[in-house]
């Protein structure tokens, strides 16, 4: 049973990515968990109405995001009536991020999908400033997708990595199924001035190689520093469908994890992106 967590803003790229998530896991039973975390919004209209009592307004903003809630869940049913698929619905006064990990933690999610952009929407920018604090924050892996994204059917999918980390199972396992649901091919990208690889390196590309004996993959090296060009670059040439890269200490996702870094150096994301996270959870 595949545990998916759509937080939603109510935005066209919130329920575009509510349709990318049921399109993606359509091939297994999946519980589909919508949240909408409302405490900035109680917060924002106390500031712009100071007489207005805090009770009250917690209140009707309840009321209005189950009312909204109902209509996205019977929206994305009537898109995808999959029998296998379970939506529940959740509203609750919360700070995003917070709201998030409780119910990454309670109900055992196993990722969490949501819009590059939210309502704001600016198209000058890669992440929206929620889609980043979850990346960030959230110990779950998180898959951004991008409003105009709407071709579920990854058949190239990139991985970047420098193979001195270790991999979780777990989200491995994630990848591989969906990879084998679509016949994807998963291109594993090592970017270094060395040729040669160090022990740990190796061991970390078996592991890789072991939990993804049923996909087809392919080890690729690019000789050079520039790790961003070469993405970019492979992205372009292949074309590539999803981009994974893996968050942890002192990784080039976690250096760029940033929105003035991300637009200045020049990463390019408008395909879908999964985020695995090396973090303790």
């Amino acid at each position: 049973m595949r545990k998916i967590l759509i937080p939603t803003d109510f935005s066209e790229n919130s329920m575009n990515a509510a349709k990318y998530a049921a399109e993606l896991f359509k091939h297994g039973p999946s519980e589909i968990y919508i949240l909408h975390a409302f405490a900035d919004e109680v917060y924002d209209a106390k500031t712009r109405l100071a007489d207005a009592n805090f009770d009250e307004l917690k209140q009707k903003t309840l009321e209005k995001a189950e009312a909204n809630l109902e209509k996205m869940r019977k929206d994305l049913f009537s898109i995808s009536p999959n029998p296998k698929h379970k939506v529940f619905t959740i509203a609750e006064f919360g700070m995003l991020v917070d709201s998030v990990n409780e119910w990454v933690d309670k109900e055992n999610i196993d990722v969490v999908v949501m819009g590059t952009q939210g309502e704001t929407d600016d198209k000058k920018i890669t992440f929206g400033s929620n889609t980043l604090q979850v990346i960030k924050y959230v110990k779950c892996p998180v898959l951004a997708v991008p409003e105009v994204f709407g071709d579920v059917h990854p058949k190239n999918i990139l991985f970047p990595t420098d193979y001195l980390i270790p991999y979780k199972r777990r989200e491995l396992k994630l990848l591989g199924t969906i990879a084998k649901c679509f016949s994807s091919k998963i291109e594993f990208l090592h970017v270094s001035k060395f040729p040669n690889s160090s022990l740990r390196q190796e061991d970390n590309k078996t592991f890789l190689e072991a939990c993804l004996s049923e996909n087809r993959i392919n080890f690729s090296q690019h000789s050079g520093a520039d790790i961003t060009k070469a993405i970019n670059t492979c992205i372009h040439e292949k074309p590539i469908d999803m981009l994974i890269m893996v968050n942890t200490r002192h990784s080039y996702l976690e250096n760029i994890l940033y929105q003035s870094t991300i637009e200045k150096i020049g990463l390019h994301i408008d395909i879908p992106f999964l985020v695995l996270q090396n973090l303790s959870r």
